[in-house]
């Protein structure tokens, strides 16, 4: 909406988390019914990302929107780097984390082969991780989805397809904090916000049948070149100032 349509960033974040929420509600359910989905796991970590999305929220509003497209590049482009070299480094972990145990985190999830269990990893460092990835959110308006997915994947350990599924049901009530602070500020513009939120949706639900079928060495080359490609452009439009 910025790069292509000129559209003022702040009210760009606002239509962005609304189109999140739609993302979550009909993406998730659809994740969470095939199996893919920890919903123990996404619940635990919201505490810390909807901590984090408050404190972004109020950030925004000290911050000029060139800094924000600088910092939301920035974040793309290292979220792009971690993806891609984790999907060499990739290696599986046999020994259950204490925390996750008494936590009951870890879990299974459907493949060609037939269930396929995981275990989860550092979990104070993966909470620490979402809250951050929350003050993203209230900040640029994305919902931290990339961040969190990069967090459960690389630092926890969680396989790729699940931290996706997981990062997709988290979002939403990330965004649901954020939203209600930018409804207030009147960044969010319905006229905008719901031909935004109908396109997402329908992308989200059909991104939710292709899940079960792509290849996860292909889906994190996808995920790699896409936030890396917009973290470029959106760099570039902040140091440029032509927002």
């Amino acid at each position: 909406m910025t790069l292509a349509l000129g559209i003022d960033i702040h009210y760009a974040i606002g239509a962005s988390l609304i189109s999140v929420l739609a993302t979550s509600s009909g993406a998730a359910a659809a994740y969470s019914r095939e199996g893919f989905a920890n919903i123990r796991i996404g619940m635990f970590l919201e505490i810390a990302a909807t901590t984090g999305a408050l404190a972004g929220t109020v950030i925004t509003a000290l911050i000029a929107p060139k800094w924000v497209a600088i910092i939301f590049g920035v974040v793309m482009l290292h979220s792009a780097y971690m993806t891609f070299t984790s999907r060499i480094k990739e290696a599986k972990v046999d020994k259950p984390d204490r925390i996750a145990s008494v936590l009951k985190m870890n879990g299974t999830y459907p493949s060609k082969e037939g269930m396929v269990n995981y275990n989860v990893r550092s979990v104070p460092l993966g909470f620490l991780v979402m809250f951050g990835a929350g003050i993203l959110s209230g900040l640029l308006g994305i919902g931290s989805g990339a961040l969190k997915v990069i967090g459960m994947d690389t630092i926890m350990k969680i396989p790729f397809k699940v931290s996706t599924a997981t990062s997709n049901f988290m979002i939403g009530i990330t965004a649901a904090t954020s939203a209600g602070i930018y409804l207030g500020r009147g960044y969010i513009e319905p006229t905008l916000a719901m031909p935004v939120m109908l396109g997402v949706f329908a992308g989200s639900m059909t991104g939710a049948r292709l899940l079960q079928v792509i290849r996860t060495k292909t889906l994190r080359i996808i995920f790699a070149v896409t936030i890396a490609v917009i973290g470029i452009q959106m760099i570039i439009k902040g140091l440029t100032g032509n927002l």
